[in-house]
């Protein structure tokens, strides 16, 4: 009886190891699974891949980059889906973008937003909408916008700016916000989105609501420019938040602001710290920091750490690693201009270090093309991509 009984104990105690073990790995595939490695897919992307060629070709090229990101074993793809007040989908607001047929508003054959979509799906990637919510172009050349472009009717009123900067939608507009809006609705009703995304693109231009300023300022007379403005982006913000949770909660949204905080503020006018410190603004914080260990001005180990420290809600941090830097000389970074030159593994060595941090979501590399395009590649990058994978599969 009593052998019986300690079997018995070395039965139970092998059974809750086991289950120990189980729950151990299942844990660290979770988090293997919730990790975002992320890849950004521009217009620019598109202007190489899609201008000229037939649908088959097309859906070619898409699934060759989908496979490429599958096979680093990455998982997400940031997709500029409205680059120019455009889209690269069936949409009743935006016409097609240029940047798919060469001509704004020319249906260029198919939906390509879907077939990212269903492709990616099907190989396990999430797909986030990547928007520039104010830009409309980038030359003050209005005879490219299509009469279709809800900018059009706007040129010659305050809620757009043609300047040599391009053409803006003016962020204090009332029909922009409206716009933006509605494009942010259109997208999460009509497709199967696993995120939307906006980068850095807020205030562009410095005298672009001079005129909604002053009428504002009338009846708030202690309020500056500056908090004028932040207000502006701020109400902008959390309204497509509020109308992303509402919809659906578990469509994450994401902005990339610029990765030097002062110029948030003194340029942008995009109040990271209150999106960091106040709920209901963004899930995920996606700040551009494109700078090398080495940099004199903004050392890529103090840059990221202030800004996973500036954290004090539920966000959680997707540093954007500069890949395009690889192999290249950096005329930003002072005295660490030739440190991506002497260098093939800052990429690699950045994504083990952001992994320490502890609001760490993921990263997310830009662009494609710097990792897969002929034309972009260096002594450098070939080996930055092994190092990159050889850093993921430890």
């Amino acid at each position: 009886m009593k052998k019986i009984f300690v079997f018995f104990l070395i039965f139970l105690t092998f059974l809750f190891s086991m289950a120990f073990v189980s729950a151990s790995k299942n844990s660290e595939i979770f988090q293997e699974e919730q990790e975002i490695r992320g890849i950004y897919i521009s217009y620019l992307e598109y202007l190489t891949y899609f201008q000229g060629n037939s649908l088959n070709i097309n859906k070619a090229y898409i699934n060759k980059m989908l496979d490429n990101v599958k096979s680093l074993k990455f998982n997400t793809i940031f997709l500029q889906v409205s680059p120019f007040s455009d889209s690269i989908y069936n949409s009743k607001i935006f016409p097609y973008s240029y940047t798919l047929s060469g001509v704004e508003g020319k249906n260029p054959g198919m939906d390509y937003l879907d077939y990212f979509l269903r492709e990616g799906h099907k190989r396990n990637l999430k797909i986030h909408a990547w928007i520039n919510p104010y830009r409309i172009s980038s030359t003050n050349d209005i005879t490219k916008l299509s009469k279709d472009n809800p900018a059009y009717s706007l040129l010659n009123t305050n809620d757009v700016k043609i300047s040599n900067l391009g053409i803006y939608y003016n962020p204090a507009s009332p029909k922009a916000i409206d716009l933006i809006l509605k494009q942010v609705y259109e997208l999460i009703s009509n497709y199967d989105l696993d995120g939307i995304h906006f980068d850095d693109y807020f205030y562009v231009d410095q005298e672009i609501d001079n005129e909604n300023y002053l009428k504002y300022s009338l009846n708030n007379p202690n309020i500056t420019l500056g908090d004028y403005r932040l207000q502006i982006v701020n109400t902008m913000i959390k309204s497509v938040y509020k109308l992303i949770k509402d919809y659906n909660s578990k469509i994450i949204f994401s902005i990339a602001p610029d990765g030097n905080i002062n110029n948030n503020y003194d340029l942008h006018f995009a109040d990271v710290k209150t999106w960091l410190k106040e709920d209901n603004y963004v899930d995920i914080i996606m700040p551009q920091v494109y700078y090398g260990f080495e940099n004199q001005y903004k050392p890529f180990i103090e840059t990221v750490t202030e800004w996973n420290n500036l954290i004090e809600n539920k966000v959680k941090i997707i540093p954007v690693l500069a890949f395009y830097k690889v192999g290249s000389f950096d005329n930003q970074a002072g005295s660490g201009g030739n440190e991506w030159q002497d260098n093939d593994n800052i990429i690699s060595r950045q994504i083990n270090y952001v992994k320490t941090l502890n609001k760490y979501e993921g990263f997310s590399l830009f662009r494609y093309d710097f990792l897969y395009n002929q034309d972009f590649k260096n002594l450098k990058t070939d080996i930055e991509l092994e190092n990159i994978k050889v850093t993921l599969n430890t």
